[in-house]
């Protein structure tokens, strides 16, 4: 009778070691370690003034402010950044609650009385029970708090706070803040003895409200920054990167094709402007849903 050949311990034990290790590396890694599921916004909100306005205004006064040539009670040409927003997030008109009015500031009051930020956000709480996680809550205001009104910096950007934190109180997880444009380099006000005045008041509320929102970030309250005095300043020097041919000139009253205008009015972009700060803001509100 044959005697068995007979691996030696030492050698048998190295050959378990190899199988074993090969059998972990064909183990797919998402089964070792699985992966965070992306969680799509689900509702859309947002606070503001008439760059974000689709018609609380126009409502209010029965159709007359914004009236024609303006489109549809928005303070442009077209739609506005915030409705391209939510059409790149696939949300359908009922998921979708703008509590934006034209005229608004950072506090309670705004222009003619319209509710100012603070006080948009004060109505949403009182009315809103339950905030779902997974809502996106888009807040940019600032710019009428130094073009009509005599606010600081200092004043605007307490009133932001105060609305940041009480959509924090309420559950609100998830933000989109945009800043604000040179206001000193508008069409109203690019020639005028104030330009130089705005545009350093743009400057230090757009500091101030970085460091604001570096305070807020938190492990579980993710906010995403829309850096339109960025967008604005590349626009006015690289025009032709947008399609622009005109970045100084308001576009209402001409004949011109205004899709290559920066400007509709004196004060406020184009719906083709509008178009660019939405797939920005699409862009950025990528980063923090997860």
């Amino acid at each position: 009778m044959k005697r068995l050949f007979r691996l030696p311990k030492s050698t048998l034990f190295i050959v378990v070691v190899l199988i074993v290790a090969a059998i972990a590396i064909m183990i797919p890694s998402r089964v070792q370690q699985p992966q965070p599921q992306v969680q799509a916004v689900n509702q859309l909100y947002v606070f503001g003034d008439s760059l974000s306005d689709v018609g609380n205004v126009f409502r209010a006064t029965g159709g007359e402010i914004p009236a024609p040539p303006y489109f549809e009670g928005r303070y442009s040409n077209g739609r506005v950044w915030v409705e391209e927003l939510a059409a790149k997030l696939d949300l359908p008109q009922e998921r979708f609650d703008n509590f934006a009015w034209g005229g608004a500031t950072t506090g309670i009051n705004g222009l003619n009385q319209v509710p100012g930020v603070l006080a948009q956000v004060q109505t949403f709480v009182q009315n809103q029970p339950k905030v779902d996680p997974q809502s996106l809550f888009v807040i940019w205001a600032g710019a009428n708090d130094y073009l009509y009104s005599t606010e600081t910096p200092t004043r605007s950007i307490d009133n932001f706070q105060r609305s940041l934190q009480s959509l924090v109180n309420s559950g609100a997880k998830r933000f989109l803040v945009a800043n604000l444009p040179d206001l000193g380099q508008l069409p109203a006000t690019r020639r005028t003895e104030a330009s130089q005045k705005l545009s350093n008041f743009a400057i230090a509320y757009n500091q101030s409200l970085a460091n604001t929102l570096n305070q807020f970030r938190k492990p579980d309250i993710t906010i995403a920054e829309l850096d339109v005095f960025r967008i604005y300043r590349d626009a006015i020097n690289n025009p032709e990167q947008f399609g622009f041919t005109n970045v100084t000139n308001a576009c209402l009253g001409s004949s011109a094709n205004c899709d290559r205008y920066l400007f509709w009015d004196g004060i406020h972009p184009t719906t083709a402007a509008h178009k660019v700060l939405g797939d920005f803001a699409f862009e950025q509100v990528k980063t923090i849903v997860r």
